[in-house]
């Protein structure tokens, strides 16, 4: 039984918490060049944390503890995810010029424009 309501947790805020939706987005192709700059979201989930902390020492509920955790795990997913998103970057445009250069079909011709350049068209 617990290790179905983990399941199910997990699950829940896997859809459905706007950091992991966030952090999945940049961890497309497309959303890799925005992971340096989402680094800058984890400033407000600590600021959340911060205040929240402050908060309990001065005689709110103890329940505030676990928005504490849950602010202070989102601000580290994004501190990460900006190195991490960087080197995914630069694996995949690796990746994608290797797959440039092994396109069958493709040949490069050179011509002369005026006495002095040269230019390539690839075909």
């Amino acid at each position: 039984m617990i290790l179905a309501a983990s399941i199910f947790v997990r699950g829940f805020l896997r859809a459905w918490m706007p950091s992991n939706i966030v952090l999945d987005l940049i961890r497309t192709r497309r959303g890799l060049k925005w992971g340096v700059p989402g680094m800058l979201l984890a400033a407000p989930y600590f600021a959340i944390a911060y205040w929240c902390t402050t908060a309990i020492e001065a005689g709110a509920p103890g329940w505030l503890n676990v928005i504490v955790l849950v602010c202070v795990w989102s601000a580290l997913k994004f501190l990460i995810m900006g190195p991490v998103s960087l080197i995914l970057l630069a694996k995949a445009r690796l990746r994608e010029r290797g797959q440039h250069r092994r396109r069958p079909g493709l040949t490069d011709i050179t011509a002369e424009v005026g006495d002095h350049a040269t230019s390539t068209i690839v075909l």
